[in-house]
């Protein structure tokens, strides 16, 4: 039987699990975000121009590769989240849920009934195109696909702890610098602080994992396990490429004519 690359790297206890946005629409990227040891690559179709198609290949591509396909969707659309499961993702991110009625609605549509609403598409990848039994395509669909949901406002908050007892709902993602715009502050207010505080209470108190997302580097991921997180999202593939390549540039800025010694 399958089971959630995901759910498998929550459940190691040996330190956070590791992610990464995608923006870029290149197989290439899931490769070596894949090969680096990621854990789980969200696929963002929230903050990037990607089509649904090149959602598709990446989550194909993640599959084969061994780090697990997360979709981030642009907001609660059940058909989208049904045409990404089927192709294949582990599970879905949903952006603002701040309340419990966006958190049942938004589980409704990632679970088959009776749990939720989500029409059966077994012919699809998720369902190795017709040649895995109907009942192991709607296992995974009941039992390992994910919904996480994010919390971004005041109001997420203060629902956190009801939002993350929703049956379906596997995780919550806390969007930092979402909440902090939401309550004219800035991500290193002490206030913002306080609210991110509250979410990860809210989390351990339904019992379900919870993340947020900073940079990629050493104190940003240990920050995040010091503040109660259980995985955390590195910075993005664009920016990583963008930081590696203005360092290469600087490197070779760098470079001087020697002296010539007599």
């Amino acid at each position: 039987m399958r089971t959630s690359l995901f759910r498998a790297a929550l459940a190691r206890g040996d330190g956070p699990a590791l992610g990464t946005w995608v923006k870029i629409p290149a197989p290439e990227v899931v490769e070596l975000v894949a090969l680096a040891g990621f854990d789980v690559a969200v696929i963002d179709l929230e903050h990037s121009p990607m089509s649904l198609e090149s959602a598709s290949t990446l989550i194909a591509t993640a599959l084969h590769t061994g780090v697990s396909p997360i979709v981030r969707v642009p907001g609660l659309d059940p058909g989208l989240v049904q045409r990404v499961l089927d192709a294949g993702a582990e599970g879905v991110m949903v952006p603002h849920v701040d309340t419990v009625e966006q958190a049942r609605s938004a589980a409704a549509a990632v679970r088959f009934p009776p749990l939720g609403e989500r029409g059966v598409g077994s012919t699809s990848r998720a369902g190795a195109w017709g040649a895995q039994p109907l009942a192991e395509y709607l296992r995974f669909g009941q039992e390992e696909a994910m919904l996480i949901a994010q919390i971004e406002s005041a109001a997420g908050v203060r629902n956190a702890e009801e939002i993350a007892a929703v049956d379906g709902v596997d995780a919550l993602l806390v969007g930092t610098v979402d909440l902090a715009v939401s309550e004219g502050r800035t991500p290193g207010d002490p206030a913002v602080a306080e609210l991110v505080a509250a979410v990860v209470d809210s989390a351990r108190a339904a019992g379900v994992p919870v993340g947020n997302a900073g940079a990629a580097t050493a104190e940003a991921a240990q920050t995040a396990v010091d503040a109660g997180f259980t995985f955390t999202m590195l910075s993005n593939d664009a920016t990583m490429l963008g930081t590696a390549a203005r360092a290469a540039v600087a490197a070779g800025r760098s470079a001087r004519p020697r002296q010539e010694t007599r």
